[in-house]
């Protein structure tokens, strides 16, 4: 566990303990859940994969987020990091294999295409470009364009990255469906947000902070939280008018929200 990693986890247990009131319906209402990287713990149910984004969507969680790469013949695919190796042991960078070779190597990887085809329309897709190299850029806009062209902007899904300049070569989509995500560079961000005239901006709870929110609020613009993982950090975020949650525990969040609602 890294460093930054072992603090979000000290910070999510303090927050966990820490009682907060149970939001009012309205905010219930609103709470949009988004499966960060799908329904997983990557020993049974793996990250990016199918079958943790039909978990998600089985639970009615609102939303998944999922990560593209490209492979060398130029196919979308969703993995988070430049190799499998973490989550499925295949030491090759995804940019290095053909998709046939990719599916032949490790078969759970799906294609963006697949993932619209099974899930577009139905459930919100929160689709992240990752920082690579692209070898034909006006290719894999066209690419991008013919895969997205089924669905409607900002209301079947959203793009994201941690750099605004990735939005760059998909000038075909308004300015609405973009979602940048901060890291550490907040204030950065948050600019880069409003000038653009994006959907808002996602980073960790603690991070966009009220006075974040209020600048955004002013413009017509959401932020997106990660990663609550308890019901009192839920609430927290939900008693501050915080609609959209990204969760690595999006299944459970989804089933106290809905127990909530019933009663």
């Amino acid at each position: 566990m890294s460093l930054q990693d072992f603090a979000m986890a000290v910070v999510d247990w303090a927050m966990a303990v820490l009682p907060r009131p149970i939001p009012d319906r309205a905010a219930l209402e609103r709470c949009k859940i988004i499966a960060h990287r799908g329904a997983h713990d990557n020993k049974t149910v793996m990250e990016n994969t199918l079958e943790a984004f039909d978990a998600a969507r089985a639970a009615g969680v609102w939303g998944i987020e999922c990560d593209i790469r490209w492979t060398a013949d130029l196919v979308p695919v969703i993995c988070h990091d430049p190799s499998p190796a973490r989550v499925f042991g295949t030491t090759m960078n995804v940019s290095a294999l053909t998709f046939d070779q990719l599916r032949t190597s490790v078969p759970d990887i799906p294609s963006l295409k697949e993932v619209i085809q099974i899930f577009g329309g139905d459930t919100h897709l929160m689709l992240e470009l990752k920082a690579e190299a692209w070898p034909n850029p006006g290719r894999q806009r066209e690419i991008l364009r013919a895969l997205l062209a089924p669905l409607t902007p900002a209301t079947d899904f959203h793009m994201l990255a941690l750099a605004p300049a990735l939005f760059e070569p998909l000038d075909f989509l308004p300015s609405k469906s973009f979602f940048p995500v901060a890291e550490m560079n907040v204030s950065t961000m948050s600019t880069q947000a409003i000038a653009g005239g994006y959907a808002g901006m996602g980073g960790h709870y603690l991070l966009l902070t009220n006075r974040v929110k209020r600048n955004h609020d002013a413009y017509g613009q959401r932020l997106g939280t990660g990663f609550p993982s308890s019901r009192n950090t839920l609430f927290r975020e939900l008693n501050r008018g915080i609609e959209w949650i990204f969760s690595n525990d999006a299944v459970a969040l989804q089933h106290i929200r809905d127990d909530y609602l019933q009663r």
